[in-house]
């Protein structure tokens, strides 16, 4: 399948399931987006996880003295704090809108599952067709040990309590996905 058809399904099934779908042209513009959302929704706290040191240094640049504390690790000490997780996502899946993060650490875990906010940077060259084309990427990640590999689609949701329809009870509220664009950095 064409790349662009790829980012188009991706964008097209991730939708479908509440989840924000942005593009960036860089990681600046994506830090940006996640400290102004944050500002937005009325939060006082991001957990930048994994970020790229071209994105930590815009989250310094990014925030304002006084708006949003930026958490450190280990996140274990801030679980009732989160609001804005800002994570890398590893690959996506375009057939379902589904992320795939090596979630492996714990920080990173705290920081998708216990936010209110999860804002995911993905790159556009990392979306797949399907979780089929992932068996050999998922398989190399083993070679150091055991992983934790994590698929996320959408905000959270649950309909197991008399089959009402209940977002961010197991997890973030809400799913901001940022494709950064094929010829960033």
């Amino acid at each position: 399948m064409h790349p662009t058809e790829l980012l188009r399904q991706f964008e097209e099934k991730a939708r479908a399931v509440q989840t924000v779908v942005r593009r960036v042209s860089h990681w600046r513009e994506a830090v940006r987006y996640a400290v102004d959302l944050t500002v937005e929704r009325g939060g006082r706290t991001l957990a930048p996880m994994n970020l790229p040191p071209e994105a930590s240094q815009s989250l310094e640049d990014a925030t304002p003295i006084g708006t949003v504390e930026i958490l450190r690790p280990p996140l274990r000490n801030h679980l009732q704090d989160i609001h804005t997780g800002l994570t890398p996502a590893d690959w996506a899946i375009a057939e379902t809108g589904t992320l795939v993060l090596d979630s492996t650490s714990e920080d990173l875990r705290i920081a998708t599952m216990l936010s209110e906010v999860h804002v995911a940077v993905v790159p556009a060259g990392r979306i797949r067709a399907d979780s089929l084309e992932l068996k050999g990427e998922i398989a190399s990640l083993q070679k150091n040990g055991p992983r934790y590999v994590a698929f996320i689609s959408g905000a959270s949701r649950t309909a197991d309590i008399e089959r009402v329809l209940t977002i961010g009870v197991h997890g973030p509220q809400e799913l901001h996905v940022l494709i950064l664009e094929e010829d960033a950095s």
